[in-house]
């Protein structure tokens, strides 16, 4: 199977498509960085705003679980596939081809 190339599918896919995706609303908003409950843990009435993204750098944080990283990371935490796999979806998810990456 050919490897994807995540540099440029990181360049193509913002952290804010992962997000609408996912289904994520914000609770708080100062200006790129959002706060929220956590996708992928689900809601806690004790700290709903243990999530933190910054839509602009495309990296998040959970206060909770402690998942971070960058928008293809967040993808495949939130579906519990390994990256490869977890791209290869997204691109599906997103109606875009998958960036392969062919050696001769």
């Amino acid at each position: 199977m050919p490897g994807v190339d995540f540099h440029r599918l990181r360049a193509e896919i913002t952290m804010q498509q992962v997000l609408d995706l996912l289904g994520f609303q914000p609770s708080q908003r100062t200006g790129q960085q959002w706060y929220g409950a956590c996708p992928l843990h689900g809601a806690s009435s004790r700290r709903p705003r243990s999530f933190s993204v910054n839509v602009a750098v495309g990296r998040y944080y959970c206060h909770q679980c402690h998942s971070h990283g960058n928008q293809l990371d967040l993808w495949a935490a939130a579906t519990k596939l390994p990256l490869h796999p977890a791209a290869v979806n997204l691109c599906g998810a997103l109606g875009l081809e998958v960036p392969w990456i062919r050696r001769w």
